[in-house]
């Protein structure tokens, strides 16, 4: 008989068996991937836990159920056992997370276990199809699509800014003036991974490619300014971005959006997107 035991946290020498579980489902993973990569697992590096579920003793370096809790509580693998374990060992300590993302038979799940000790969500997105691409765009991208300079950082700011307002439903400026949203986003600019169309100093469309890990680039921010939408500067520019991703970097490109979003999940089909798996979100 299978048993599961608590969820433990996890360290530098399961990384094999993290970097096997995460190679398993490199789309819906690379959000965590990312981070695994470049900082490890040892949580002062790595800016939040890993935790996992373990199968029979005796075997292992098999991590049936995998959660990365940070910013984002963000459940990658587990039956229901594994996510009741997430949840218990989440509810041991106040609620930090921002939201819960990631496959949504695990969000979802994990949701069931929480709500009643988090209370009602500010939004809950329990279909978001999680798309990739691995091959050049389909469509032309946009030549004036360019990687935002840090010099132009207060330019491409108010873009930023309304993007997220529109998409999150808050305003990143509330709490610290915005300070700890400039951070991420001149530090996304610094890396190379923001990207816009400046017409006469303004942005008339923007993206950027927020998770990077080694095999797959996850876009994000994808935004056109009000008064230019339905001249396909969404499709074109995005495709820039998929272009950068997959020539220049030899990525896989990914992204997930709201099934709701018509329009957008139109536009990226045209580029040449296909639907791999679902997300959900959770938002407080």
């Amino acid at each position: 008989m299978l048993r599961l035991a608590g969820a433990r946290l996890l360290d530098d020498r399961d990384y094999p068996a993290v970097r096997a579980a995460l190679a398993a489902d490199p789309v819906g993973s690379c959000m965590v991937a990312a981070r695994v990569e470049v900082a490890g697992l040892e949580p002062w590096r790595l800016g939040g836990e890993l935790w996992a579920t373990e199968g029979r003793s005796g075997r292992a370096g098999r991590l049936p159920g995998l959660c990365f809790s940070g910013p984002n509580l963000i459940p990658l693998r587990g039956n229901g056992a594994a996510l009741r374990s997430f949840a218990d060992r989440a509810l041991r300590r106040p609620r930090t997370c921002s939201s819960l993302v990631g496959p949504a038979e695990q969000v979802l799940g994990l949701w069931d276990e929480l709500a009643g000790e988090w209370g009602p969500p500010r939004e809950l997105r329990p279909d978001q199809p999680l798309m990739a691409l691995d091959g050049p765009p389909l469509r032309a991208p946009d030549p004036l699509v360019r990687s935002v300079r840090p010099d132009e950082l207060d330019r491409y700011l108010p873009a930023a800014v309304a993007m997220f307002i529109e998409e999150v439903g808050v305003d990143p400026r509330a709490g610290d003036g915005g300070a700890s949203y400039r951070a991420r986003v001149a530090e996304l600019i610094a890396g190379g991974r923001a990207f816009a169309r400046f017409e006469g100093g303004e942005v008339v469309f923007k993206a950027e490619i927020g998770a990077l890990s080694s095999s797959v680039g996850q876009i994000q921010g994808v935004w056109v300014h009000p008064e230019r939408r339905g001249e396909g500067l969404g499709t074109t520019g995005t495709a820039a971005v998929v272009n950068r991703l997959v020539r220049g970097m030899g990525r896989t490109a990914s992204l997930y959006v709201n099934s709701y979003n018509a329009p957008a999940l139109a536009a990226y089909r045209r580029i040449g997107f296909h639907q791999v798996g679902r997300y959900a979100t959770v938002l407080f």
